[in-house]
């Protein structure tokens, strides 16, 4: 493929902000439009529910610096949204009712947060956490509650309930699961989250659903009434694909967009990153659809020279982080819990270890809790395709093993 003289990318988060700087980065000279519906310029989300809930800082960490757009030409278009795409007159149409012509275009729309199904959803005490204006305003709520009633006990429930804790607020977290975290890490893992918040102060009502949301606080799925001046929705978010299924491109059973190992759609000139990229990964041999920020960022750097003409595969494996309390963690890789063998190097009760999971001799994910030496080690081994064993894991040098 030629080089095309215009892209149009949609959605100026971390996703689409880092394709734009990387193009230019490329050497890429020819017209770009970025449209974002925020007002802000494009930021990262990870201090949302770290650093800026904690109160300790008062910005995210914003991709580029404000001038950088216009000193590269980019044009950042902030607070206009996209409301269609006509393919077969290949351009975008805002909701200002702008045409924005295109020879590539990009979709990063990114997620949002899934509404809770009961009555009183949409009360005023209910909060949501995806942007920065979310999180400033959780903040600011955290610093006049009382009590707060936190649904769902993912990575963003988790760690709003480790902020909430800061600033000295009554945390109840309701979570439908046995356990915080269990699908991600399983029980004995798991069990680890759950007593750190536990000796925090955090109150738990597990295996349990909510009825309804009232004036007053959450009544659960058994009738009990929990009080509450504050409630945070956590229940996941839901990609943003609605574009894409109104221009007749493919979706996936997992809710993305199809998109093959390139980061390519159906549609020949067009491509989809972050969230909402459903793609095929040569690693997995299968599709697989990431909603954490490090996907949207690395994936927007590799569709970068994709869009230029290249036909490189993006093979990164998934990578997050996560802050709470004393406990900070790093996670690489895709285990299924529920099959494969879970392996603890190091001691779960001090909360310092390193756990694998463990399929056919093969690492298929690593998470290393307050242990900070050994990181390229485990990228290695989650990347690579050294045979391992159980004891191997445990006690041989992980440098070495990871080289072998």
């Amino acid at each position: 493929m030629s080089e095309p003289g215009r892209i149009v990318i949609i959605g100026a988060g971390l996703g689409g902000a880092t394709a734009a700087a990387t193009l230019r980065e490329h050497g890429y000279s020819g017209e770009l439009v970025v449209l974002g519906q925020e007002e802000h310029r494009p930021y990262e989300l990870p201090a949302l529910s770290k650093g800026l809930l904690l109160g300790d800082t008062d910005e995210p960490d914003w991709v580029r610096d404000e001038g950088f757009y216009r000193e590269h030409d980019i044009d950042l278009r902030s607070g206009t949204a996209a409301i269609r795409i006509e393919r077969g007159a290949r351009l975008v149409v805002d909701d200002k009712g702008t045409e924005h012509p295109y020879e590539r275009l990009l979709l990063a729309t990114g997620s949002r947060p899934r509404p809770l199904p009961v009555p009183g959803a949409d009360l005023p005490l209910v909060r949501t956490l995806r942007t920065l204006d979310d999180a400033l305003a959780l903040r600011a709520a955290f610093s006049t509650a009382e009590r707060v009633v936190i649904i769902g006990a993912g990575w963003i429930g988790t760690e709003a309930a480790a902020a909430a804790r800061r600033h000295g607020v009554e945390v109840t977290v309701v979570e439908q699961a046995a356990a915080p975290l269990l699908a991600v890490l399983g029980p004995e893992v798991a069990a680890v989250f759950q007593d750190l918040h536990s000796e925090n102060g955090v109150h738990w009502r597990l295996g349990t659903g909510v009825s309804e949301l009232t004036g007053g606080g959450v009544r659960l799925s058994d009738g009990t009434e929990l009080p509450a001046d504050l409630v945070l929705v956590a229940v996941g978010v839901a990609p943003r694909v609605d574009l894409a299924h109104d221009a007749g491109i493919d979706l996936t059973d997992d809710g993305g967009i199809a998109v093959d190992a390139t980061l390519r759609t159906g549609a020949s000139d067009i491509y989809a990153v972050g969230d909402i990229a459903s793609h095929f990964h040569p690693r997995y041999r299968r599709r697989i659809r990431v909603e954490h920020w490090a996907n949207a960022k690395n994936q927007g750097a590799h569709v970068a020279g994709n869009l230029l003409g290249g036909q490189e595969p993006y093979r990164n494996v998934p990578y997050f982080f996560s802050d709470q309390y004393s406990l900070g963690c790093e996670y690489r890789g895709l285990a299924d819990p529920d099959n494969d063998e879970l392996v603890v190097r190091g001691d779960l009760a001090k909360r310092e270890f390193i756990a694998f999971w463990l399929r056919g001799g093969e690492v298929t994910a690593a998470m290393n809790v307050n242990v900070w030496d050994d990181g390229e080690a485990l990228k290695a081994l989650v990347e690579g395709d050294a045979t391992v064993t159980a004891q191997q894991l445990r006690e041989s040098d992980l440098s070495a093993l990871a080289s072998s």
